[in-house]
């Protein structure tokens, strides 16, 4: 990483567009994902939309809210048309990936886990390529969210170093680490534990 890499908080609204940008190609090479230009675009503009927390959460009397997947899968289904349905699905890819990738420690405690966000969210992207339209704009979205379903885990990986790099990383205790990486299968985190002097298993022990 290069020393001069600045904090969001210290970069304008202007400035965060190339700002994610430059930060997701870096991840990008460092973790060799094959992925078209087209979904790092829709990766940067995700970022920039979500950097703004009206764009993630709810505001009710409570105080902020995330709005749980289980009830926007409802609102698709219940959706009054096909392009309302997929207006819901892709708010709901969109959140999960966001979620997955750079809160991963929203999980602890909450009766919904890491791999429950991965498995809507990737199941939301690939309806989405499955009932593609022929309309200019879906068939150039088609490719970015097969992309986005069939390497979901992969992305998540992209934008959690997205996030440490932006915002430092919080140690996590090993176990913790390994528990996510046997839940997600995640290569990263699997890099993560070899690093550490584990070589981890999907059955038996850890060493």
């Amino acid at each position: 990483m290069g020393n001069n890499r600045r904090h969001p908080e210290l970069v304008t609204r202007s400035e965060l567009r190339p700002f994610f940008y430059d930060s997701l190609q870096e991840a990008v090479a460092n973790q060799r994902v094959k992925v078209d230009e087209a979904t790092v675009f829709y990766l940067v503009n995700l970022l920039t939309d979500f950097s703004r927390s009206e764009k993630v959460f709810d505001y009710t009397q409570e105080g902020p809210v995330l709005r749980p997947l289980a009830e926007l899968y409802g609102f698709a289904v219940g959706a009054a048309s096909q392009s309302e349905r997929k207006l819901i699905l892709q708010r709901l890819g969109d959140v999960a990936l966001f979620i997955s990738g750079l809160f991963s420690g929203y999980f602890r405690r909450r009766l919904v886990d890491v791999d429950y966000y991965i498995a809507m969210g990737g199941s939301a992207y690939g309806y989405l390529y499955d009932t593609k339209g022929q309309n200019s704009r879906e068939r150039a979205l088609a490719t970015v969210f097969r992309q986005l379903s069939q390497q979901f885990v992969q992305f998540v990986d992209v934008l959690a170093e997205v996030g440490e790099n932006a915002f430092g990383s919080s140690e996590q205790d090993i176990l913790d680490t390994y528990e996510l990486w046997a839940k997600t299968g995640s290569p990263r985190l699997e890099r993560r534990l070899r690093c550490l002097g584990i070589n981890p298993q999907h059955s038996g022990p850890i060493h």
